[in-house]
């Protein structure tokens, strides 16, 4: 079968539907922090619920309530601890970690289903140049955003499904990103649930440590993608 023309009307539609799916993920990704919903982030509900869901359908259900929460932008940096707190120090980390696997490929497969045949189509040979050669890196620039969250889980998700980055780099740089601050919560979950349930001056200070962190992180992957394009 002979590829889409440019103009077909299946490819505007998946671009629209793309372009729709990533603004409402980056939508609730504020929404969760900015708006009334931000209600629904309490720590003792969050934690009281997970532990009820766990307790009526297994341990397998509330990890892939997890994962749906990723695909709908809940933050990452909450709901790990809720995990911890709710199940223990391991098997949170279980549920955590397998969780985000799970959500980290729904995201992907969107994003490659609605985005990766618009890219190879209409982003044009520079894109698609800069899109390969990332994939010949992926697991590395996988591994570095998730050490550095520079932008919504769900988001990084989709965007690598619809660039030329493979599932396996994504899934396996997630768990080896996600690895090093998993297990340091896992390490001072007593201090983290006591700053999120009472914050003090040092919790905002170490917020905004955290964000200039982040912002380092990004620029420093700006630079090695600026380095890639080359």
């Amino acid at each position: 079968m002979p590829p889409a023309p440019l103009s077909s009307p299946r490819l505007r539609w998946r671009l629209m539907l793309l372009a729709i799916a990533l603004l409402a993920v980056l939508g609730l990704a504020i929404a969760w922090t900015a708006t009334p919903l931000r209600h629904w982030l309490d720590v003792d509900w969050l934690v009281s619920e997970l532990q009820r869901f766990g307790q009526s359908f297994g341990p397998v259900a509330a990890t892939l309530g997890f994962a749906l929460a990723m695909t709908l932008a809940v933050p990452l940096t909450l709901l790990t601890p809720v995990a911890l707190i709710a199940f223990g120090p391991w098997a949170g980390l279980g549920c955590a970690m397998v969780g985000a696997l799970l959500g980290a490929a729904a995201s992907y497969g969107i994003g490659a289903f609605l985005g990766h045949e618009v890219l190879v189509r209409l982003a044009g040979p520079r894109i698609n140049m800069l899109s390969q050669r990332m994939a010949t890196r992926g697991l590395v620039a996988v591994i570095l955003v998730r050490l550095v969250p520079v932008a919504p889980f769900a988001v990084i998700n989709m965007v690598a499904g619809a660039s030329h980055i493979r599932l396996r780099d994504l899934v396996l740089g997630t768990a080896i990103g996600m690895t090093p601050g998993t297990l340091a919560m896992v390490v001072f979950i007593d201090q983290i649930t006591e700053a999120l349930r009472a914050p003090t001056p040092l919790t905002f200070a170490l917020l905004g440590g955290t964000v200039l962190l982040i912002a380092a992180g990004a620029w420093g992957l700006q630079r090695w993608l600026r380095s890639v394009d080359r």
